[in-house]
């Protein structure tokens, strides 16, 4: 009898450890997500705030989900050239110049990318250095 509860208990420890594990995909998200905090403390959380909520009619806040997936590809281009133009965020316009972080290379910027879309009550999934590339081309 004792022989059967260790192996349920072994069996049960077993498939729980396999159902727990993250995928490849995940892993690397948990990664960026990771990165990304660290560098948004450094860059970004002075003007956007500790939680995404902006700062007064200076800088608008990263909380506003429709805005961030409305602009997704534009969020490189904001990050590495900083931004001029006004801009509306939950109907209120931002019309203060944010500035460009030249010195950030792809993977920091998607890694803040990730971060952003993904914190202050965001779920837009991964966003690897290589859309930051291509969106780079992109920009005005």
């Amino acid at each position: 009898m004792r022989k059967y509860v260790l192996a349920i208990v072994f069996s049960l420890l077993i498939g729980s450890s396999i159902l727990s594990c993250q995928d490849e995909g995940q892993i690397e998200q948990a990664k960026y997500l990771t990165g990304g905090k660290d560098l948004y403390k450094l860059h970004c959380q002075n003007c956007h705030g500790e939680n995404g909520e902006g700062l007064g009619e200076l800088a608008p806040p990263l909380t506003d989900s429709v805005f961030l997936a409305d602009h997704k590809q534009k969020l490189a281009c904001y990050i590495k050239n900083g931004l001029s133009d006004t801009i509306t965020v939950n109907g209120i316009k931002y019309d203060s110049k944010m500035p460009g972080f030249k010195q950030l290379n792809d993977i920091d910027i998607a890694k803040l990318i990730v971060y952003i879309t993904n914190s202050f009550g965001h779920k837009q999934g991964m966003y690897k250095y290589e859309q930051v590339a291509a969106d780079l081309q992109n920009c005005k």
